[in-house]
């Protein structure tokens, strides 16, 4: 069976680890959590960039930091993972869905000002598979109505739009290290600031609330608690592993690229026929190769899809269940306006493997499993 998803590994990480270990620092902020925090800043142009313990909890910082408050409420597309939501839902906020893209699955921007009441205090657009939402637009809508932007770009490390890279052009970005992701710490994120002025404030949130991180740089003789926070900072043998990777960002985004450029050059004749459609990349954006995904007529068919590949030895899988339609989205959130694409779209698509080190041997397998499927 080709798994639908390999945690990145490229050999280096253990001895990274022993280093850390060896250092007798293997809590947060050591040697190797400093390096991926500055390989951050320097590869994306944020002012600061800090790992955390998820991109859940970047996005809960983010919320920290916006100072959300019960009854405000925030847009974002119900195509998206829960931790999206649930970072403002825990501060008492009120998600605001809106309808995606059908091209790329993002959220439609052109349906983001209408949903704005004087109780909205933030969007947040998500960069689904790594391929950006219309940042301009967004940016613009956000500066007339004086909200804050909040980018989930879970997906979309090494991704960019117009040249400037995703997470870096709203007020926050929120990175993910999953095992799932194009690099990886197991678990893990970081939280990307625009405003250098926000990021003493960050750092007092990340550590409990106190100024520890201020500290151990020298600059007070002492710390204390002077402010709300938790514990969102990550072992450093974690950022270890996630170092080793870092280092080699560009041949692992290479790789994907490949494996990605395969798949979509293959199935140019399915789609060309009616059979299926083909992720779309807009002329602005620069993606990550983040997944491969086709669409299919329905959701039947992609279910007899997915059965017919899983029989020959592919793993694929379909992706989120829109929000608004979950128990707790209901609870907690609103659809505003039509719900013309999330639903519909989502049941079409169905994910292929894609991961650092995807054999041509494995792809061809894919693809021919996939055409066998459709033309026998």
């Amino acid at each position: 069976m080709i798994p639908f998803n390999v945690p990145p590994f490229l050999g280096t990480e253990p001895d990274y680890i022993m280093q850390a270990v060896k250092a007798q620092k293997i809590c947060g902020d050591g040697q190797f959590t400093k390096l991926c925090n500055k390989w951050l800043e320097d590869k994306t142009g944020t002012a600061k960039a800090l790992l955390t313990t998820s991109c859940t909890h970047s996005l809960e910082m983010a919320a920290l930091l916006l100072d959300i408050q019960p009854g405000d409420e925030v847009i974002m597309p119900s195509f998206t993972f829960v931790s999206t939501a649930d970072a403002f839902v825990l501060r008492g906020a009120k998600i605001v869905f809106v309808d995606i893209r059908p091209d790329t699955m993002n959220i439609d921007e052109k349906l983001i000002e209408d949903a704005i009441t004087d109780k909205t205090k933030a969007i947040v657009p998500v960069h689904y598979a790594g391929v950006a939402c219309e940042m301009d637009t967004i940016t613009e809508i956000a500066k007339r109505h004086n909200l804050a932007v909040v980018e989930d770009a879970a997906q979309a490390v090494m991704s960019e739009y117009k040249g400037r890279a995703l997470g870096t052009i709203g007020d926050y970005g929120c990175y993910s290290f999953h095992e799932t992701k194009n690099y990886s710490m197991g678990e893990g994120g970081a939280l990307l600031i625009k405003d250098p002025k926000m990021a003493d404030e960050a750092e007092i949130i990340r550590e409990k609330g106190t100024d520890r991180s201020r500290f151990l740089r020298g600059q007070i003789d002492k710390y204390t608690w002077v402010n709300f926070g938790s514990s969102y900072l990550p072992s450093d043998m974690n950022a270890a592993y996630l170092w080793a990777q870092l280092q080699k960002a560009d041949m692992i985004n290479d790789n994907r690229l490949a494996s990605w450029q395969r798949y979509y050059d293959a199935f140019e004749e399915l789609e060309r026929d009616g059979f299926v459609e083909r992720p779309i990349i807009p002329e602005d954006c620069k993606h990550n190769a983040h997944m491969f995904y086709l669409k299919t007529k329905d959701i039947e068919e992609r279910t007899r899809l997915i059965s017919y590949l899983k029989e020959n030895g592919v793993m694929a899988v379909f992706h989120y269940i829109p929000l608004h339609s979950a128990p707790a989205g209901k609870k907690f959130g609103r659809f505003h306006g039509e719900d013309k694409y999330t639903t519909r779209e989502s049941e079409r698509l169905v994910r292929l493997p894609m991961y650092y080190g995807l054999t041509d041997e494995d792809i061809t397998k894919a693809i021919d499993a996939v055409i066998a499927f459709y033309k026998g």
